[in-house]
């Protein structure tokens, strides 16, 4: 089983990436953020709590996220792997993340960061936020505001990983070919 995180700062590209990736290597993509979404337009308590915390542009709670995830998870017991998208965020969120997947058994097999300068960033999520309606895509302010709480908490985890040798920086801008292929070269050679 292969078990991946991708993670890189809002806009990087890792919903696009994941689709590609999901379909190469017959995983199951988790969005904490499509699964968030879901949730607040339905309603949910879930959602609810959730969309408190994302149209401030801060981080939805450990504890809910990890909940939720794990929720997530369950519901697959027949997949080759997982691609998490957007989770973990903090060390935490990492550490209660690999305390779950041992006791199925499984670890974390690699960890893949897109890499991207803020300002192609920020240009890119306000025009998706033109296209999207999310309204966290479409606040300069906001934008900025999910940046700072990425540097503070998820930052982080590129040491835990490393110490794992399980970390590996890819650039984030160029086409989605190019970036599919250089996502696709770490994974074949791991």
């Amino acid at each position: 089983m292969i078990n991946i995180v991708l993670f890189g700062k809002p806009g990087a590209g890792k919903g696009t990436q994941a689709e590609f990736l999901k379909e190469k290597y017959n995983l199951t993509h988790l969005s904490t953020g499509d699964i968030f979404r879901f949730n607040m337009k339905n309603n949910t308590p879930l959602g609810v709590e959730a969309k408190s915390y994302i149209d401030r542009g801060d981080l939805v709670p450990d504890e809910l996220t990890t909940n939720m995830l794990i929720a997530e998870v369950e519901k697959h017991q027949d997949t080759d792997g997982f691609l998490f998208d957007g989770y973990p965020r903090t060390l935490s969120q990492s550490e209660a993340l690999d305390r779950f997947l041992a006791t199925k058994n499984q670890e974390i097999t690699a960890t893949i960061a897109l890499e991207a300068d803020d300002e192609i960033l920020v240009k890119r999520l306000l025009e998706r936020g033109k296209t999207s309606g999310r309204i966290d895509d479409q606040d300069e302010e906001k934008i900025r505001n999910r940046y700072q709480e990425y540097n503070e908490k998820t930052a982080p985890l590129i040491n835990y990983y490393k110490d794992q040798q399980k970390f590996h920086a890819v650039n984030g801008i160029g086409t989605i070919t190019e970036i599919t292929e250089r996502l696709s070269n770490v994974i074949e050679n791991l």
